[in-house]
């Protein structure tokens, strides 16, 4: 890019950021002119591409093209749309961080253009293969089927887009496009039954007129005659010059068999782009009562036949309205301007629906999972027409959404690298236009949230009462006015059916009338209900039955746009943003004609003077020190004609030796910025100064040329013999990859040896940390044998190493433990919740038994005491009780008695419920007259006083875990019976029956 600053008063700069009066709009406008004049239609600001529309053809988009630009440095070569492709394309697969490319501009400013010539890049520079090559025709191809159902010829543009795009082209992880995704906004259906003079309907239509076959038309009942359709004739503009619609259908015909589409999926789109002509057709008769019928019954009939409904059904639906009051059903007849509507509304849904159903199945073809993006946005620019209405609001408060966005990731960028080189940062000012947006979007008092109100209010709401309700609600806004409280001079150019807003661009008037109407966009109930019944396969996709249940009112066409702009907005916050700039010349499409006021218009809506404000805040000029020193290294004696040290210090030497003063530049971590386009445009001309001086010296420097040829051989040749190394070992390990299964030979040897080696290498690295940790890396085949020898020794090792550093108390836990798994595990609900804790050795104290208890028990040793609960054997009342555990024998204590002795030696079992309550039965013998019967107790630390009943009394294989009930001995040979059941709290009373109810809780304790 440097080498073309020395043509710079013929060309211009190429970056408009190195205009030495860069706050000047004329100084902007001229630079743009000398471009243009010299067919340089491409220029920077920053990184931002400006382009201008050429209307001709020019050299520069051929293949030789695309080569200069792939993987070269952004600004090493001139500014193109393929340096911007390129530089987002390399960074999606460096930085791996999806990337997107936003293309603004009014209609006819070379957008959709600008889109092809981007995926045409990618097309033929990115890595191919026959399943690539497929996508990447689908990718070219879905461009003409969209066109065709989405552009039309306006005053401003004969293939104007109609419709927002949002495109991405997925690649895989070799960076070749392996898919895609469109989203579209907004489509202009207005246009399907209304164009202004001088314009047509989409070009569809005129396509399948001009282009079809006889035989097709025929079956479709359609003339090649586009004046005999009421939806051709309104903008008196059949043909166009620089539009052959018969080659086109060609065109788009295969286009549609290269995305996927079958004949069947064909004929079924063509019968509805007919319907739609046909229901153009309809006319409307009116009664003496007012009520509107069909003049027209032979339309009625094609419709039925390419709709596949009903033609009564759907005559019916087209002169009548459903309404559903009270839960019943009443059908009102409509005016000719009801009927009228009605139709038209049809019309629009039919077509509106359609397009997005194309688009979602150009999506299907194009599907591909965990992909890199590029995104590419193709959206409408700011429009200001002399009436403006619903539309252009829409389209302009998208352009306020973009611009927030643009500036914000502007700043964002420039401060990031900023402070990644380590140089301070100065706030720049700015015009916000988060004020605007607000307005626009706020909830319950921005100007969506006030138009959706007026149209879902009962009562008689108009185009007026919103304005109404808009100066009521907003009128003090300083960004809104209308004729009512505006003042007397702005009054003569406003109609009292306007408001203005007073946008980042500038001021644009809004003509409320059809805003209401354009907004609801409503389908009568009974119309749809005829589409829902369709045989063609596509309307019965667009209109769905689950669509005639939903009692909700729909979502206003002003919301939705809304609600799509803030999901379009995320994904372009998620993404690494470029940006192109398109301007359009001039009206009139002619080529090398510029129009002066129209493109300063642009330059102003596209806030180009505000871009360049903000990027020139700081420094105009940024190069990495290699580039740098590279460059102007000649210029400087110790530089030149090489610096060995860093490249820091070598710029630093260059600069200090031009006389650059402190002011006029800043050292980076790895960038010099220099502040002042005339620093650099001095140091450019003394370059050229220099480059004739060292002409003339060429003859002195051939003895350094030959040494230069000898020392260079040298390093050829240690490089040559590195790689024939390096060849050497990679054809060896390949061999010995062939040979791996055969026993060891010279061919695997080498092979063999770097496995095992790999495998104990990553065996050190990855062995086990803990006796619990049984995870061991799995072994190579000739392995396997002496990895399990391994493994066996080094958990033996491990083993060994961790029960020596046990202590008593710990194994006595942990033998404790093994009993507990073994009697309870997988049995017991509540033995999970006692594994983490620990068993204690007794629960009571020697404070809290009585004294006189210790007494009586006399040289027995105490293993354990735990207060419990005894359930009689009369009534089951409870009792407080302790269980004291002896040497030889279980003893029950009330306070200072000894209720009962229970020697090991006589105990018969101990039962215990699977549930997760502390119940459970020690069985005494019955012919004991010691033992009065069976002992019922509750404990709550089951899990480990049952361990310790089990472990002092040797009964590990005693204790029995029942499901349902357990039965016991009451005495006098009577039984009891105790029921287990599941519950939210624990509960233990008699039953009705007699039994003890034990109900459970889900979780217990240890």
């Amino acid at each position: 890019m440097e080498s073309a600053l020395t043509a710079r008063d013929r060309v211009g700069v190429q970056d408009f950021v190195l205009l030495e009066n860069h706050t000047s709009e004329a100084a902007f406008i001229e630079n743009l002119r000398k471009r243009f004049k010299e067919n340089l239609i491409y220029t920077y600001i920053g990184s931002v591409l400006v382009s201008v529309n050429p209307y001709k053809d020019l050299e520069i988009y051929t293949k030789n093209h695309m080569e200069r630009y792939r993987g070269i440095n952004f600004y090493e070569v001139s500014p193109h749309i393929y340096a911007v492709s390129d530089n987002s394309y390399r960074s999606m697969r460096t930085e791996r961080k999806d990337q997107c490319i936003l293309i603004s501009g009014e209609s006819g400013a070379g957008k959709t253009e600008a889109s092809k010539k981007i995926l045409q890049y990618y097309a033929v520079t990115c890595p191919a293969s026959d399943q690539v090559e497929t996508v990447k025709d689908r990718l070219l191809q879905s461009n003409p089927v969209l066109e065709a159902f989405g552009n039309a010829k306006t005053l401003r543009n004969d293939n104007s887009s109609r419709f927002g795009k949002y495109m991405d082209i997925q690649f895989d992880f070799k960076g070749a496009p392996v898919g895609g995704h469109i989203l579209n906004y907004l489509l202009e259906k207005s246009r399907v039954v209304h164009q202004n003079h001088g314009e047509r309907n989409f070009h569809i239509f005129y396509q399948l007129i001009e282009g079809g076959e006889e035989d097709l038309l025929r079956r479709l009942g359609l003339e090649r005659n586009p004046q005999q359709y009421q939806y051709l004739v309104k903008g008196n503009c059949p043909k166009v010059s620089s539009i052959n619609d018969r080659s086109d259908w060609k065109v788009v015909r295969k286009a549609l068999s290269v995305i996927g589409f079958s004949e069947d999926e064909v004929e079924e789109l063509l019968n509805i782009i007919a319907s739609v002509l046909h229901l153009g057709n309809i006319q409307y008769g009116g009664e003496d009562s007012g009520n509107a019928y069909i003049t027209t019954d032979t339309q009625i009939k094609y419709l039925a036949r390419l709709l596949g409904v009903d033609g009564l059904v759907l005559k019916e639906a087209l002169t009548h309205k459903k309404i559903i009051a009270k839960g019943e059903e009443l059908k009102s007849p409509l005016n000719l301007e009801q009927a009228s509507s009605a139709r038209d509304a049809l019309s629009k849904a039919v077509y509106g629906r359609t397009f997005t159903w194309l688009v979602n199945k150009i999506n299907v073809s194009l599907a591909y999972k965990n992909a890199s993006v590029i995104g590419l946005l193709d959206i409408y620019g700011f429009e200001v027409f002399q009436h403006n209405s619903f539309e252009q609001f829409c389209i302009n408060y998208c352009n306020e959404k973009l611009q927030q966005l643009f500036i914000e990731l502007t700043l964002k960028s420039e401060q990031d690298e900023y402070e990644a080189e380590g140089i301070t940062w100065e706030p720049v000012q700015y015009f916000n236009n988060k004020i605007i947006c607000d307005l626009v979007e706020e909830k319950f008092k921005g100007i969506i949230s006030i138009l959706d109100e007026e149209c879902l209010r009962p009562g008689d709401a108009s185009d007026i009462t919103f304005l109404e309700k808009l100066e009521n609600t907003v009128g003090g806004h300083a960004h809104l006015t209308t004729h009512k409280l505006t003042d007397g001079k702005t009054r003569k150019v406003m109609g009292r059916e306007e408001f203005r807003l007073l946008h980042y661009a500038g001021e644009v008037n809004y003509n409320v009338n059809g805003f209401l109407d354009k907004n609801n966009d409503l389908l009568f109930r009974n119309l749809k209900e005829v589409m829902c019944m369709s045989d063609n396969k596509i309307l019965t996709q667009c209109f769905d039955r689950a669509e005639l249940k939903d009692s909700r009112r729909p979502e206003t066409a002003a919301t939705q746009f809304k609600t799509s702009l803030a999901k379009l907005m995320e994904i372009l916050m998620s993404k690494e943003p470029s940006y192109v700039r398109c301007i359009k010349p001039n009206d009139a499409k002619q080529a090398g004609r510029f129009d002066e006021v129209l493109i300063r218009h642009q330059v102003k809506y596209l806030g180009l003077m505000e871009n360049l404000r903000v990027r020139r805040a700081g420094f105009a000029y940024r190069r990495h020190y290699e580039t740098f020193l590279q460059r102007y290294k000649s210029l400087c004696p110790e530089t030149w004609p090489s610096w060995q040290g860093k490249l820091a210090d070598g710029v630093s030497t260059l600069v200090k030796h031009l006389g650059y003063k402190p002011e006029e530049y800043k050292l980076g971590r790895s960038k010099i910025f220099i502040r002042f386009p005339k620093t650099l445009f001095a140091t450019e001309d003394a370059l050229e100064t220099r480059k004739h001086s060292l002409g003339e010296r060429e003859s002195h420097v051939s003895h350094a040329v030959v040494v230069q040829a000898w020392w260079k051989g040298i390093l050829a040749c240690r490089r040559a013999r590195r790689r024939r190394e390096a060849a050497n070992t990679i054809r060896r390990f390949i061999k010995g990859f062939i040979y791996r299964h055969n026993e060891r030979c010279p061919e695997n040897e080498y092979f063999l040896d770097y496995v095992r080696y790999s495998f104990l290498m990553k065996l050190r690295r990855n062995l086990p940390k803990t006796v619990l940790d049984k995870s061991w890396p799995t072994p190579p085949t000739a392995l396997i044998e002496a990895s399990e020898r391994l493994r066996k020794l080094y958990m033996q090792n491990m083993v060994w190493g961790y029960c020596k550093k046990i202590n008593p108390e710990w194994k006595h836990q942990l033998e404790q433990k093994m009993v507990a798994s073994e009697i309870f595990k997988n049995k017991k609900d509540n033995y999970p919740q006692s594994v983490p804790k620990l068993f204690v050795g007794t629960r009571l104290n020697g404070e809290e038994i009585n004294p006189k208890v210790l007494q009586s028990l006399g040289s027995e040793k105490m293993k354990y005491a735990v207060p419990v609960t005894k359930y009689d054997r009369k009534g089951y009342k409870a009792r407080p009780r302790q269980l004291l555990l002896t040497s030889n024998s279980a003893v029950i204590v009330e306070e200072a008695k000894l209720k009962q002795r229970i020697d090991y030696a006589a105990l018969k079992g101990i039962s215990v419920s699977s549930l997760s309550d502390g119940v459970f039965v020690l069985h005494v013998p019955t012919e004991d007259k010691k033992q009065k019967g069976d002992v019922v107790l509750q404990s709550d630390h089951i899990i480990e006083t049952l361990t310790k009943v089990a472990i002092c009394a040797d009964k590990v294989n005693s204790i029995n875990i029942n499901q349902g009930s357990i039965t016991f001995t009451m005495g006098q040979g009577r039984e009891g019976i105790i029921d287990f059941t599941s519950g939210s709290e624990l509960l233990v009373a008699k039953a009705k029956n007699g039994h003890l109810s034990v109900v459970s809780r889900n979780n217990g304790g240890i």
